[in-house]
């Protein structure tokens, strides 16, 4: 069975009820799991080191998050990404920054360890931090601690990353790196933070040909999404042969999400994290780590990263969603929710609907031109 891991001080990573990174969402997930009657035990882990963080970060940068306090402004030093709209500081960030970072590395012990083939860290998923540089409301970047200690077990990594955002903090702490392969699908960065995950970055040195991008038209639908992955991942997974997959699997290319403009449906998330868990099987012998990540959209969400652990559990999917915790959850974030796991049938108007689908192909397919060269040296 899998392992999950949660503890109740994720909520303390809180930047406030204005931001939209909210622990509410992890609230209203383990509510509702209980809500279904599903169990789900609960591995508390502890908080990461400051020598597990200073694998990827520089001391400096540790030293500054943690002497930054909400209440004095001098201690916000911006140029690090301190005190900014995105990442504002907060009581005591630094502790709550590195339980989540602490989170995801204690999946990932776990994976390497044998202890469990597959992790979910119910946190973490902070792919914009930076060595020296907090971004996209990300202080620490937790999959990259994670990457080094599986790394470090000698285990060739994959990391995939299905956030609508680019993966930009993983993807540069590890551009060199022959032997961790970053895949992102994103929403292109002509129009989306943080404006990078052009295909031409491929990766640097010996790295070159293990940073792939799949950047993606706005509007981009459940089929075209899902076309352009089985176009890309299984390819680079079969070239790369990794021994453990991590994924940052953030629910914010569901079509209600605020913060971007794909338009995925929780019928396409599930296609999405069965497809991920079958190539896991294929390629690492089941092994994996999983993280949450963005979603600014509770209702969505919620039921997204529910599906996910239905899914890992082989758990059968509800009709519908207990009327108590939906009559709660409404109330209390003053909104109407969605009765079922599942979303109503959509039809979306897009007048250039052929259009996007032809260029999601074509960007596919010229990544693939491009890293073909890299890969040929490889061999």
């Amino acid at each position: 069975m899998p392992s999950f891991t949660f503890h109740p001080d994720y909520y303390r990573y809180y930047f406030g009820p204005e931001h939209p990174f909210s622990p509410v969402r992890q609230e209203m997930l383990l509510s509702l799991l209980e809500a279904l009657e599903v169990p789900l035990p609960l591995d508390e882990p502890a908080p990461a080191s400051r020598e597990a963080l200073c694998t990827v970060h520089a001391p400096a940068f540790v030293d500054a998050v943690a002497q930054a306090a909400p209440d004095d402004p001098t201690t916000h030093d911006t140029a690090k990404g301190l005190g900014t709209a995105d990442v504002p500081v907060f009581e005591d960030m630094h502790d709550a920054a590195r339980l989540l970072v602490g989170g995801t590395l204690h999946a990932a012990q776990a994976v390497a360890s044998g202890q469990t083939p597959k992790a979910l860290q119910l946190g973490g998923g902070l792919h914009h931090g930076h060595a020296a540089l907090a971004s996209g409301f990300c202080v620490y970047n937790d999959l990259s601690v994670a990457i080094h200690h599986l790394r470090a077990e000698g285990l060739r990594v994959a990391y995939l990353d299905v956030d609508v955002h680019h993966g930009d903090g993983v993807q540069a702490l590890h551009y060199d790196d022959p032997d961790v392969l970053t895949l992102s699908l994103h929403e292109t960065g002509r129009y989306l933070f943080p404006g990078t995950g052009r295909v031409h970055e491929l990766g640097r040195d010996a790295g070159k040909g293990y940073s792939l991008n799949v950047p993606l038209e706005p509007f981009t639908e459940d089929d075209s999404y899902l076309d352009v992955f089985e176009r890309v991942v299984p390819y680079a997974l079969d070239h790369f042969q990794p021994d453990v997959l991590l994924v940052q699997c953030g629910a914010d290319a569901h079509f209600s999400d605020p913060l971007a403009d794909l338009l995925l449906t929780t019928q396409g998330f599930e296609r999405l994290f069965r497809r991920i868990l079958a190539l896991t099987d294929e390629y690492t012998d089941g092994r994996a780590v999983l993280t949450l990540g963005g979603g600014y959209a509770p209702d969505a969400t919620v039921r997204i990263w529910a599906l996910l652990i239905l899914l890992l559990q082989n758990h059968p999917l509800p009709d519908a969603l207990p009327a108590d915790w939906l009559a709660t959850w409404s109330e209390q974030l003053d909104a109407t929710l969605t009765p079922t796991l599942h979303d109503a049938p959509q039809a979306f108007d897009i007048p250039r609907r052929d259009t996007i689908a032809a260029q999601n192909t074509q960007v596919s397919k010229r990544l693939l031109e491009l890293v073909a060269p890299a890969w040929y040296q490889a061999w």
